[in-house]
C-alpha cells in the first residue's frame, strides 16, 4: 500500500479514487491534483512511480489543508460558534440539527434514542 499523509491508499484502485481516502480530498480535488501533475487518472495506485508519489505528497502538503489540520480548523470553528453563543453554537451544544430541520418527529439520528416524557399520555378512547 502507498502511504501518503498518514493514510494508506488502496493499491488496486485507480489513483483518482484512492486519493479520496484522504480526509479533505474529494473527487474533484483529486482530479485537479492529477491534472496539475500530468498523471493519468486511470492508472492504479500500485503502478505509480516513486517520483510521482513524492510529487503528490508535496502538492498535498503545500497547497491543501487535509487530515489533522482540517479537522482542527473545523473543531475550532464549532468551538468559536459555541463561545459567541450563536444560534448554531447553541444547537451544537444541545446536539440538535443546525439548519432548520424539523425536530418534532424526525432528527432521531441527531437526538438519539427516544426518551419517554412524563405526563404525555394519550387521552383514553371513549
Amino acid at each position: 500500500m502507498t502511504r501518503i499523509v498518514g493514510v494508506d491508499l488502496p493499491k488496486n484502485k485507480r489513483i483518482e479514487i484512492s486519493l479520496t481516502y484522504i480526509y479533505g480530498i474529494g473527487k474533484s480535488k483529486a482530479i485537479e491534483i492529477l491534472e496539475q501533475l500530468k498523471i493519468n487518472r486511470n492508472i492504479k495506485t500500485k503502478e505509480l512511480k516513486d517520483e510521482q508519489i513524492v510529487l503528490i505528497r508535496q502538492i498535498l502538503n503545500n497547497s491543501y489543508q487535509i487530515e489533522g489540520d482540517l479537522k482542527r480548523v473545523e473543531s475550532m470553528n464549532i468551538k468559536r460558534l459555541m463561545t459567541i453563543s450563536s444560534y448554531r453554537g447553541k444547537r451544537h451544544q444541545l446536539g440538535l440539527p443546525l439548519r432548520g430541520q424539523n425536530t418534532r418527529t424526525n432528527a432521531r439520528t441527531k437526538r438519539g434514542i427516544k426518551k419517554t416524557m412524563a405526563g404525555k399520555k394519550k387521552a383514553p378512547r371513549k
